[in-house]
């Protein structure tokens, strides 16, 4: 009988905690994407977005942090990606899927695209994950606007030397 007092006290005492969103806090990050590989900085700017690397994380709830990415142009697959990737687009009409290789995009007027539709790829498809991809700020190269907001940044490719490609 007493231990069933003691077990009853500390299963009381342990309640979940809730995340409120007036408790969340949003900071800005900085990443410089030159010569790091896409699917890793994707992996880790989904993590930032939805908020997982918080101990304060909640799924439903937009905890997540703001991202800036510079130098998107500069941004590498490893292997023979480079060459081989295609991103697809259908117009709607019969006959209309039209395909762009990795390399084509990069130089063209539009790299943000591939980190967007990478970073995009690694959240779920909701409506939370809409409203946390709308925290992230793709520039094709160093400049930015953001400076007022003050970024802090991250060194990615220290983190791993996988990372990034030398």
């Amino acid at each position: 009988c007493r231990h069933y007092l003691i077990i009853s006290y500390f299963a009381y005492n342990m309640l979940t905690y809730s995340l409120k969103q007036s408790e969340i806090k949003k900071k800005w990050y900085l990443i410089d994407a030159s010569g790091l590989v896409l699917g890793r900085l994707a992996v880790k700017i989904a993590s930032i977005l939805r908020g997982k690397h918080k101990t304060i994380f909640s799924p439903h709830l937009d905890c997540g942090d703001n991202v800036i990415i510079t130098n998107a142009s500069k941004v590498v697959l490893t292997g023979n990606k480079s060459k081989q990737k295609k991103y697809y687009k259908h117009t709607g009409y019969p006959g209309g899927l039209k395909e762009q290789y990795f390399k084509d995009i990069i130089k063209g007027d539009n790299p943000e695209f591939i980190i967007k539709k990478a970073v995009e790829r690694m959240m779920s498809a909701n409506a939370l994950s809409k409203k946390q991809l709308s925290n992230l700020r793709v520039f094709k190269d160093e400049n930015h606007e953001m400076d007022a907001q003050k970024p802090e940044n991250i060194n990615f490719s220290e983190m791993n030397r996988k990372n990034s490609v030398s």
